[in-house]
């Protein structure tokens, strides 16, 4: 792999990582709700979800799980409805008063929200789509292949984390506006019916030719 088609990659990931999706809805949704801290977790799982994409599309799974109708229709609607269910839940969750009396939104464990951000990349066909169609224009077929799928991973991880925080930053900036429980159940319902929206455009992804 030569620097300048590591340098196109790059340019490559950081307009895919900046265009908003799920990840960003999430990233954002959590920045806004628990604060930059705690949403880093969330942040933490997108990047987990995003490495088995990655790893599937580099091991030729992918191509495989593109030919069959039948196995792409299956990951399509488990993600759609894990979206649908979080947004669901987003927009049902009541906001709790913290010790000062201020109204805060009930925050889940590390765990819960690092398994969240790794399951809403994870079940995301669209990011299959694009590394298999993508990430085979930036591999040298005469080079060793793991060497090359070793920096192309860490450097999307890399990108798509300062990324991801980036818009984790930007909501819990925002954070001094929804103290009031009023605003905090505005708050749930926005985020909870974008995550709605974008699990059920999911629904209408069409896999490649095989």
């Amino acid at each position: 792999m030569t620097f300048a088609t590591w340098i196109t990659f790059v340019i490559a990931g950081s307009i895919i990582a900046i265009s908003p999706g799920s990840g960003a809805v999430m990233a954002m949704s959590h920045g806004l709700a628990y604060g930059m801290r705690k949403a880093s977790a969330t942040v933490l799982g997108l990047q987990a979800g995003l490495l088995l994409v990655f790893v599937i599309a580099g091991a030729g799974v992918g191509s495989l799980l593109l030919a069959s109708e039948l196995a792409f229709s299956v990951v399509k609607t488990v993600g759609a409805l894990y979206l649908i269910w979080c947004g669901v839940s987003q927009w049902r969750a009541k906001p709790l008063p913290n010790s000062l009396g201020v109204a805060q939104a009930a925050q889940p464990s590390f765990g819960r929200r690092v398994l969240t951000g790794f399951l809403t990349n994870a079940t995301n066909p669209k990011g299959i789509i694009f590394m298999v169609a993508v990430l085979p224009q930036f591999i040298t077929q005469k080079a060793p292949l793991l060497p090359q799928l070793l920096i192309l991973g860490a450097t999307m991880v890399t990108i798509d984390t300062v990324v991801m925080h980036g818009y984790a930053w930007l909501a819990a900036s925002m954070q001094r506006y929804f103290r009031d429980e009023r605003a905090i159940k505005k708050q749930n319902r926005f985020f909870g019916a974008v995550l709605v929206f974008v699990g059920g455009a999911l629904f209408f992804v069409k896999r490649s030719p095989a």
